[in-house]
């Protein structure tokens, strides 16, 4: 994180330190937009920071609870094998005949088999598995992979109720997330979506503020100056176009901004 927050900060310095004719700022405005950036930077740091103290705080007492499970499996494994014994060795003393030990040991041997399978599901859960979130590699739970994808699934066929439902509930389920941003990114687009414009806006706002180094960043801007186009708010949506415009000059969705500038009251 802190080596892509540097690479995102450090071609901004050179724009800056430049001088009027590259940045078309003064010495002081350079001044502010270096400090204002290094505070940003140092407060994604920390953000960073916590973010993975959730994340190993989380994980440590997930492998807890499995660890637990596990034991608990081991023992009822433990207990079905010397059931099993045992009736072997009272059908070996009837000669086999016992009809009845018989069902008892088919029924406690079908109990091992399950036993055993939830054991090595379980064991399967454990292992967490290696995601690329927005050209970045993670480690994830498959449940939380899983959760994700269902979200992610849901938006992407329209069906912008259950996408709120199920990234509101990834969220809550897995704060500090590798793919907590993203989250809150589609939950915004979710909202637009279902035409909530005002909790869209929210969203959207909180999410730039939160991660303005993220991708989506510059994307979440003109979303949300769109937002506020639909709720005929042209004037605060077009000073979120120049927000955009000034922050992230070189994206896509700052030249889509200003060709939307047009439409827009002045």
């Amino acid at each position: 994180m802190k080596l892509r927050a540097a690479g995102a900060i450090l071609p901004l310095l050179g724009l800056l330190a430049a001088g009027p004719a590259a940045a078309f700022l003064n010495d002081e405005e350079a001044r502010k937009a270096i400090a204002d950036l290094r505070a940003r930077f140092a407060a994604m740091e920390e953000q960073s920071a916590k973010r993975e103290a959730e994340i190993t705080a989380a994980a440590a007492a997930e492998r807890t609870r499995l660890t637990e499970e596990i034991a608990t499996l081991r023992r009822s494994l433990l207990d079905l094998n010397n059931q099993i014994v045992t009736l072997r060795g009272e059908l070996a003393k009837l000669g086999g005949n016992g009809e009845t030990l018989q069902r008892e040991l088919a029924e406690a041997q079908r109990r091992q088999r399950d036993v055993a399978q939830a054991f090595d599901e379980r064991l399967k859960k454990i292992e967490p598995v290696k995601v690329s979130i927005e050209g970045r590699d993670f480690m994830v739970e498959q449940e939380e992979r899983r959760a994700y994808d269902e979200a992610f699934a849901a938006i992407r066929g329209g069906d912008f109720d259950k996408s709120v439902q199920l990234f509101t509930g990834f969220l809550r389920r897995y704060p500090g997330s590798p793919y907590s941003d993203a989250a809150r990114f589609w939950l915004g687009n979710s909202q637009y979506g279902r035409r909530d414009y005002k909790q869209a806006i929210e969203l959207f706002r909180a999410f730039v503020t939160s991660a303005p180094l993220h991708p989506r960043a510059p994307d979440a801007l003109l979303a949300l100056a769109n937002s506020q186009a639909e709720m005929k708010d042209g004037r605060g949506a077009r000073r979120t176009i120049e927000e955009l415009m000034k922050e992230y000059p070189s994206s896509e969705a700052a030249q889509a901004g200003k060709d939307r500038l047009a439409t827009l009251p002045k």
